[in-house]
């Protein structure tokens, strides 16, 4: 837990050094809002890549090597970030960080599924998605502090540097952290397994489920802290103050919707919080029309927005047997957030005919309608043992 835990939470500080970032690399480049939501997408539609190519890695060379290979490489790109001279540089760097960004949620989540009790998945794979508001919550304050002392021309490629931390988790992990006893090595390419006759059908499903969550989040956190300084017009540092509610509340969400999976079950999880996901996104970015009033706002914004993460741990785990699971987590969970990566993008073309609020709220609400679409046509696995076998495939 404290391997994957640190993995995920390292992934998210790197990913939020961008998002803090980016009006100043908007402004360094003179660059438009497209431009700027494409840098988004380079990396998300990489992670797609990524989360593909190691999750079915994983299954050929275990959990834990994989992790580390993701974790090294998102550091190292992360930090390159920081050296770019131009646009085409950095979308390109921002391409390769993608692909490692991707790749360690894949590993790290069938690492901790595979050694947890069938009644406690859920709960345990909460813990670890929470790691991701702690990753984020140290973005923030590296961006106010450099940010407070830095010109923003300076300040974004300090924080692309900070980037390289993350690698020191790899000395970690290799002393301590070893594959679940149920890990068979395969020696075959597993992500064509996933597109058999018996999975296919689950394949789609819950790769829709992925797509809807991860674009309404995307869309809504990749521009959220330009929304506040562009159409709310709070000072930049003062918007990394907002957003220390938003991360307490995403905190609180992972935490207590790990409890929800395992107490409610999968699917009527997930559906509550995308509903309420749905509600919250128009609420919080037009009916909220006081700055102090996003203190009460954005922690309930975080909770649900967010929380619904912590169900896909558990849940692809739980649909994919132990053969295919690396490939059919890292598969669908990361075509997910690949086309995910079109949001910000989408936003940012947008964002040029309406208020950037607008674009976020109508791209939002599109993807968590998806989300109870696919949830209509998907089993409920809550409490159930991880399977062996492929169905109908013989042993």
């Amino acid at each position: 837990m404290w391997a994957s835990g640190l993995g995920w939470g390292l992934d998210a500080f790197d990913f939020y050094l961008y998002v803090y970032a980016l009006p100043a690399i908007l402004v360094s480049f003179g660059l438009n809002t497209s431009a700027g939501g494409l840098l988004a997408t380079y990396t998300l539609v990489a992670s797609a890549v990524g989360g593909m190519t190691m999750g079915s890695l994983a299954d050929r060379i275990g959990r834990r090597r994989a992790l580390m290979i993701s974790i090294a490489w998102y550091a190292l790109f992360t930090f390159l970030c920081g050296l770019a001279q131009n646009y085409t540089q950095l979308a390109v760097l921002r391409g390769l960080e993608g692909f490692g960004f991707g790749a360690e949620w894949a590993v790290g989540s069938v690492l901790i599924a595979e050694w947890s009790q069938a009644d406690r998945r859920g709960r345990n794979l909460g813990l670890v998605q929470s790691a991701w508001a702690i990753g984020w919550l140290a973005a923030n304050i590296a961006f106010q502090i450099v940010f407070s002392f830095f010109s923003a021309s300076a300040g974004w490629r300090l924080l692309f540097f900070l980037g390289i931390l993350p690698a020191l988790a790899l000395l970690y992990i290799r002393r301590n952290v070893t594959d679940a006893p149920r890990f068979r090595a395969q020696n075959s390419i597993t992500i064509a397994q996933i597109f058999q006759p018996a999975l296919l059908r689950t394949t789609i499903l819950a790769s829709l489920l992925a797509i809807g969550a991860q674009t309404g989040y995307y869309a809504l956190f990749t521009w959220l802290p330009t929304y506040l300084t562009v159409q709310r017009h709070v000072a930049a540092v003062t918007s990394g103050s907002y957003l220390y509610l938003v991360i307490a509340g995403a905190f609180a969400g992972y935490i207590s919707a790990g409890y929800f999976n395992d107490r409610f079950g999968r699917r009527r999880t997930f559906a509550l919080f995308a509903i309420c996901s749905a509600i919250m996104v128009p609420l919080y970015l037009y009916f909220v029309a006081a700055n102090w009033q996003l203190i009460v706002a954005g922690p309930l914004l975080g909770y649900f927005a967010s929380g619904i993460f912590s169900g896909f741990g558990p849940y692809l785990s739980e649909l994919y047997p132990d053969a295919v699971r690396g490939a059919g987590q890292g598969f669908c969970y990361n075509v997910g957030r690949g086309v995910a990566g079109l949001g910000p993008w989408l936003i940012g073309w947008l964002a040029k005919s309406y208020a950037i609020g607008s674009a976020m709220t109508a791209v939002a609400i599109g993807a968590y309608a998806l989300v109870v679409v696919a949830l209509a046509f998907l089993p409920e696995t809550n409490g159930m043992e991880l399977s062996q076998q492929i169905p109908g495939k013989q042993p």
